[in-house]
């Protein structure tokens, strides 16, 4: 695995630190006026979702550890678990139903998502990143009304409620940006 300087961790990348994988979720820079500068870095366990913040000087040399990612297709939930299965080889993966965090309602059945394994052990699933809602709830369509900046709520078929502009009814198919959670355009 490749090493890496302490000031060239960046957001997003798995490191493998103490023995555990963790990934960079918060960079800061720092250059205090006495000493040399350090990276303060927030980071996740990707095993048990504990945090830790760490400097890292730029002498400092870190393990960056790239993770192998696979597409796999969501099947189905049990037990707070979400099985996936690789589609060329049939093999299930079972993973933690929190691992996806607030974004869990987004994830609908036979879903392609990317399943990120360390060697053998399956890590963490990403969501694509559009994904086509129903709108259930919301305030009728107001004629005239123009979509500066106003913005009205709305719950779509997941139980999700997000910001959507005046123009966009009930029933509608909208596609929601699943990293942000925001309105992104009718479907």
């Amino acid at each position: 695995m490749p090493k890496i300087n302490g000031n060239e961790i960046r957001p997003g990348n798995v490191l493998e630190h103490d023995g555990h994988l963790w990934s960079a979720v918060k960079v800061d820079h720092v250059k205090p006026g006495k000493g040399g500068a350090f990276a303060q870095v927030e980071m996740k366990n990707l095993r048990n979702g504990s945090k830790l913040n760490e400097r890292f000087r730029s002498a400092d040399k870190v393990e960056r550890v790239r993770l192998e990612q696979k597409d796999q297709q969501f099947l189905y939930e049990s037990d707070g678990k979400l099985v996936f299965m690789d589609t060329t080889t049939y093999d299930q993966v079972e993973l933690d139903a929190d691992i996806l965090g607030e974004r869990r309602p987004f994830l609908q059945d036979g879903m392609m998502v990317v399943v990120e394994y360390y060697d053998e052990e399956a890590l963490n699933a990403t969501l694509p990143q559009k994904v086509t809602c129903k709108i259930v709830e919301t305030e009728p369509i107001v004629k005239g009304q123009t979509a500066a900046n106003s913005f009205k709520p709305a719950l779509l078929d997941n139980g999700v409620r997000v910001m959507v502009p005046p123009f966009v009814g009930q029933d509608e198919d909208i596609v929601v940006n699943t990293e942000t959670m925001e309105y992104s355009e009718r479907a």
